[in-house]
């Protein structure tokens, strides 16, 4: 593997799918917020464990049941250590980020919410940390609250503060927004919220792969990530957060491997992580994530992110080369996603004719409509960076930008 300070030394040749070519150009991916690419490692994994370890977890007394068992909950583990978590934490295995709020709004709700109770959340949230709450308030009788955010994408956090009140029982915020790259004030928020007694959880979709992530630093009860934005598989999600709470809140599915026992008169329930994990899991997800985990770690997080900057740095300054384009977020601490504009072109139009450049970027409302209406535009354009990206790439979508420019005078 490629480190990363060795960029130029072909770290893209981790993954093979940048070798590809579109419409007979090279490959320049540019929609890492959307998912991220697969490197070797990873796939060889997923390769490894279908070919040579595939069985089902937790119930064969085989020896392949064995090794997936081990080599499933060693992946909980992994995760558990990358998250900064310590034992009083517990690791749920979820299809994704938007299961695992689901998962926590269904336990929390049954738990703590009564009427006029209150749900802080922001206005720039993803649809899939808008909808549960909402449905949670319209079950429950609570109310939404919503942070606002100033013109340059950031939080008023003056107005966090009024809103906060003895109410609040829940605070569920994004880390970083995948419209803005907004960085919100996670440790602040979640030492506030603890003062009047909510709970907090941090939507960790878009930080978990660009940031150093430590939930006891944080100082967050829960903790959510998808294993495809962090360079891992598809379909498995994670859910973390303090055993104890997880315990007391009721399940979110039911079904096999998560019972204790059954009779046809009652059912007892295990303890967490199983409680919450009905069914058989996605194994080879699990596994693929710990390779991901691991690649990521050799890497550097503190590399990354500082590779990512510079981006993003030279992203911001030479998109405004182009005629008519606006960068729709500009707050002071950000990661590597630059929406945008073009005054006289709808964003899809933009998206079509970079990608007859093999250039994929974004296009639309990233499931963000309420950012969308705040901003008053219908869509965005988004270039969000990665590890394998280069100031070539940037380079190479800013070249095409000015050739739609003169498509769209």
């Amino acid at each position: 593997m490629a480190k990363l300070t060795d960029y130029n030394n072909n770290l893209q040749n981790d993954f093979p799918i940048l070798g590809k070519k579109i419409h007979g150009t090279p490959l320049i991916y540019l929609d890492n917020a959307a998912t991220t690419q697969k490197p070797q490692c990873v796939i060889d994994a997923l390769v490894r464990f279908y070919s040579e370890e595939n069985s089902n977890v937790h119930r064969g007394l085989h020896y392949l049941s064995q090794v997936a068992t081990e080599h499933y909950e060693a992946a909980r583990k992994r995760v558990t250590s990358f998250l900064g978590a310590d034992d009083t934490y517990s690791t749920i295995f979820t299809s994704g980020v938007t299961e695992a709020i689901n998962l926590a709004a269904h336990g929390l709700g049954t738990l703590l919410l009564k009427p006029k109770d209150e749900i802080l959340i922001t206005q720039m949230e993803h649809h899939s940390n808008i909808i549960p709450w909402q449905l949670l308030c319209e079950k429950t009788g609570a109310q939404l609250r919503i942070i606002p955010i100033s013109d340059a994408g950031e939080l008023l956090m003056e107005e966090f503060e009024r809103l906060l009140n003895a109410r609040t029982k829940i605070v569920a915020v994004t880390h970083v927004s995948n419209v803005l790259g907004t960085v919100n004030p996670i440790r602040e928020i979640c030492s506030k919220a603890k003062e009047q007694g909510a709970i907090s959880l941090i939507d960790g979709a878009q930080s978990a792969a660009h940031l150093n992530i430590n939930i006891q630093d944080i100082g967050a009860d829960f903790f959510v990530c998808s294993a495809h934005k962090m360079y891992g598989p598809t379909g498995i999600g994670v859910l973390c957060g303090p055993a104890e709470l997880l315990n007391r809140m009721s399940p979110y599915q039911s079904g096999s491997g998560m019972v204790e026992s059954v009779t046809f008169e009652k059912t007892s329930f295990r303890t967490v992580p199983d409680k919450f994990e009905a069914g058989t899991p996605h194994i080879a997800g699990a596994i693929g994530l710990t390779a991901a985990l691991d690649y990521l770690s050799d890497t550097g997080m503190d590399a990354i992110e500082s590779h990512e900057q510079q981006l993003l740095a030279y992203g911001t300054k030479v998109l405004t080369s182009v005629e008519g384009l606006r960068i729709i977020g500009n707050a002071k601490k950000k990661t590597g996603v630059l929406s945008f504009t073009l005054e006289n072109v709808h964003p899809h139009d933009i998206a079509q004719l970079l990608d007859n450049d093999g250039i994929a970027i974004r296009s639309g409302h990233h499931c963000a409509q309420p950012l969308m209406q705040f901003y008053h535009v219908p869509a965005t354009a988004r270039a969000s960076l990665g590890i394998y990206n280069s100031k070539q790439d940037i380079d190479s979508l800013v070249n095409a930008l000015h050739t739609v420019r003169e498509v769209f005078p």
